[in-house]
């Protein structure tokens, strides 16, 4: 039975088949996360299936190394790969002309910016519905923070403006993979000094990461609605 796809989910697929396309046999890969995502990986699990192709994966989530085995990706760790040959991941927000992001709303952005930050290319995979002037234009800037003492945390976020909120579902905080939890900070947007801003949200005791990826990503493969795609690269 074929799958009906909405029209946004028809953009996700095809930036995430356009992305696949991009990888070459014996790539070191960072898998990221996200429902864009997980059509880079139906793709690159049928690539292995009928080319032969030989990769290895690094992922961002418990969730993408779930869906990453059943697919027959197979998957590795740092322990092993000292480094990436190309990271392909989501994001909430691309701001047109920098490709600034803010990621995070699917909670494992620490392990994304490990894993971008290991990786000698990055490239963003989207629908159209990403794209913004400015950051924090639809999304909150997600904040990761320790369990211990996180509400002080959110205090000294408050006090830069954040308006920090705890992400929660059906009652109970949400916890990333790491067992941290997620402030979700509206108050910054817009967010015209993003390098200004990341300094400061980071000298906070008990932050741990912000959803700020900045300067990092060479291009922004954009899904349309119709299934076709186009490219961003950052401005000179």
């Amino acid at each position: 039975m074929t799958e009906t796809l909405s029209p946004q989910e028809q953009g996700k697929r095809a930036a995430g088949e356009a992305a696949a396309a991009l990888v070459e046999d014996g790539m070191r890969l960072g898998l990221g996360t996200g429902s864009t995502v997980r059509w880079v990986l139906e793709a690159l699990g049928r690539r292995i299936r009928e080319e032969g192709l030989r990769v290895t994966g690094i992922p961002t989530s418990e969730q993408t190394a779930e869906r990453a085995r059943a697919l027959g990706i197979p998957l590795t760790d740092f322990a092993a790969t000292e480094a990436l040959d190309l990271c392909i991941d989501g994001a909430d927000e691309v701001e047109r002309g920098t490709l600034r992001l803010i990621k995070g709303l699917g909670g494992a952005l620490l392990r994304e910016k490990i894993v971008a930050e290991a990786s000698s290319r990055f490239v963003a995979v989207v629908d159209a519905s990403k794209i913004v002037e400015v950051l924090g234009e639809k999304a909150p800037l997600p904040v990761e923070v320790t369990a211990f003492g996180w509400e002080a945390t959110a205090r000294r976020l408050t006090a830069l403006g954040g308006a920090p909120v705890l992400r929660q579902r059906d009652g109970a905080a949400v916890r990333t993979d790491g067992g941290n939890l997620v402030l979700d900070c509206g108050g910054f947007a817009p967010i015209r000094d993003p390098d200004g801003l990341q300094r400061a949200v980071r000298s906070i005791a008990g932050v741990v990461e912000t959803g700020l990826f900045l300067g990092g990503a060479e291009q922004a493969i954009i899904g349309q609605a119709d299934g076709t795609t186009t490219s961003l690269r950052p401005m000179p």
